[in-house]
């Protein structure tokens, strides 16, 4: 895995257009993994995409947060 395959949160949050609370909640419920690097938590983008895969076949909408 090379460094431009991982965002941040805050980035991740931006691509699936949720908030990086979302993204937070998502990642301690294990829907999204997790890469730790100099205390910096990290998102590999294949696993996003996985997600979104996962998340369209299972009928979340990403990106339609509740108010």
């Amino acid at each position: 895995m090379l460094v431009g395959d991982l965002v941040s949160t805050k980035e991740a949050a931006a691509l699936l257009r949720v908030s990086h609370w979302t993204i937070s909640a998502w990642l301690s419920q294990g829907k999204l993994r997790r890469v730790k690097a100099g205390g910096r938590t990290l998102i590999a983008k294949a696993d996003l995409e996985a997600f979104v895969r996962r998340s369209s076949d299972e009928n979340v909408r990403v990106g339609a947060e509740r108010a």
